[in-house]
């Protein structure tokens, strides 16, 4: 069939314009709802496989029923609004759309019949493109596999992802966004030409019943819909009011087996510690150090620097360490801020609260403990979670983001606070696959703050917990850029 069938560009939404004819590997549209997208790409596919060039698609969601209720709709539409409707075949039960000048094909699958999705085979050529919409819904390995699909053959190939950016910690946004691995596309309900002034109205209207559902929902900002704990406005105000580290990098030194000497900084972009203020000389401001150890559920150990008198946060640390290494990191760290007091997570790793002592960082938060055999109240290093310590500390820190969000520095810890919510038994917690380490980890650091021990004051502790301050006093530290008295 020899057909010559031009399509206007007045179909399409502005915005998209410059994607319409776009090959790279990688393409993601995301943006708020109301923004066309959807419709846009099964546009932009209907124009794709109309053209000689080999174009079969294959259009993936988490289940593969929602694509009847979704997507295979969505192409039927276009294709009737065009009036093209001669030029394709239209199997209403396998869901397969062919078009009949090329010959090119779009199937449709879910990714909870895997097996479906590995036995799907074209009748003219290999699977050359793939479009995941809602890709938030799916996991990161199963996007790996539908990766490896993409292979073989001259053909060129393309993955296409779609969403709304929901939950600020999601995979997608760390794994396609934030590394520069695709090219982005971004638009909301202003990009939709077609929109009704009615429904425009009824979108713009949400700012002034919900701002931060507008924030999130219509203007595609990362956060997260539902019930947040930590007041959303507040860190959305801050997120947009914040600076850069001083100084991004980590730690190195020399270890003999028993101590460690010749601490210096390094600078490195992609570094694990991110500085904010650098410590007062002299000393006279007092610091703190709350640390979340990589436990169940977790997979990154944190730390937060604090002021311990205003509670600012002057330098954050995540990685996903061994427990010696953060050990070492959380030493030097401390010895930077001035042999600031340290207080670690105790639940789960007890290693890097024996180990600071056995290297001889005593300056370590004590809490009280009673011997279960004696009955006997002991003190003993390092933050016990429980069933009474954890409400009572993110309590704490639901108010200081409610009426102190101006302390918080870190980005990454301001968006992990984000998503924050309480689950249906009323626990507060991280939505499925995202993590409160950073939120555990400043919770602590504010608890502890109330240890510090400043010169005007009496010291507390026992004596078998103290810090030989006279000792250190007389120890230097190069770290790089400065030399550091402690």
């Amino acid at each position: 069939m020899n057909v010559n069938i031009k399509i206007s560009k007045k179909v399409f939404n502005d915005v998209y314009l410059p994607y319409l004819d776009n090959d790279d590997r990688y393409l993601i549209f995301y943006g708020g709802g109301s923004s066309g997208k959807s419709y846009f790409i099964g546009q932009r596919w209907i124009y794709k496989i109309m053209h000689p060039t080999r174009c079969n698609l294959l259009v993936i969601r988490q289940t593969g029923d929602t694509n009847r209720r979704s997507t295979f709709p969505l192409f039927k539409q276009v294709i009737r609004n065009w009036n093209l409707s001669q030029y394709f075949k239209i199997n209403e039960s396998d869901m397969r759309i062919v078009c009949k000048l090329t010959g090119n094909e779009i199937a449709f699958a879910g990714l909870d019949d895997v097996e479906k999705i590995k036995s799907i085979t074209f009748a003219n050529g290999e699977l050359t493109h793939e479009w995941v919409e809602e890709a938030t819904e799916c996991k990161e390995e199963d996007i790996n596999q539908l990766k490896v699909r993409l292979r073989g053959g001259k053909s060129k190939k393309q993955m296409v992802l779609s969403f709304n950016p929901i939950n600020i910690q999601h995979w997608i946004k760390r794994h396609f966004i934030d590394s520069g691995l695709a090219t982005v596309c971004f638009s909301t309900y202003k990009d939709n030409k077609f929109l009704t002034d009615d429904d425009r109205k009824a979108l713009e209207d949400l700012k002034y019943i919900d701002e931060y559902t507008y924030n999130v929902y219509c203007l595609g900002h990362w956060g997260i819909l539902g019930k947040t704990v930590f007041d959303a406005r507040a860190i959305q105000n801050r997120l947009e009011a914040i600076q850069k580290p001083l100084k991004v990098g980590y730690f190195t030194y020399d270890y003999d087996g028993l101590k460690i000497s010749n601490i210096k900084w390094v600078p490195d972009r992609n570094g694990y510690i991110r500085i904010y203020q650098l410590p007062n000389t002299p000393a006279v401001t007092k610091y703190c150090i709350g640390g979340d150890t990589a436990g169940e559920g977790s997979d990154c150990f944190t730390a937060h620097v604090l002021d311990a008198r205003t509670g600012v946060q002057v330098a954050a640390l995540k990685h996903q360490f061994d427990a010696d290494q953060y050990t070492k990191q959380m030493y030097c760290l401390g010895m930077y801020y001035k042999n600031a007091l340290i207080g670690i997570e105790a639940n789960f790793d007890s290693f890097p609260i024996m180990e600071l002592q056995r290297l001889g960082y005593m300056n370590q938060y004590v809490r009280e403990s009673q011997d279960t055999y004696t009955g006997k109240t002991e003190k003993r290093f390092g933050f016990k979670t429980t069933s009474l310590t954890r409400p009572t500390i993110i309590s704490r820190l639901i108010e200081i983001v409610r009426e102190h969000c101006d302390t918080i520095n870190d980005k990454d810890t301001l968006e992990e606070l984000l998503t924050i919510i309480r689950n249906e038994k009323g626990r507060i917690e991280a939505p499925e696959g995202g993590h409160d380490d950073q939120m555990m980890g400043l919770a602590i650091a504010h608890h502890i703050r109330e240890q510090v021990v400043f010169d005007t004051e009496a010291m507390q502790m026992p004596s078998q917990f103290r810090f030989n301050v006279e000792k250190m006093a007389q120890t230097q530290y190069d770290y790089g850029e400065e030399i550091v008295v402690v």
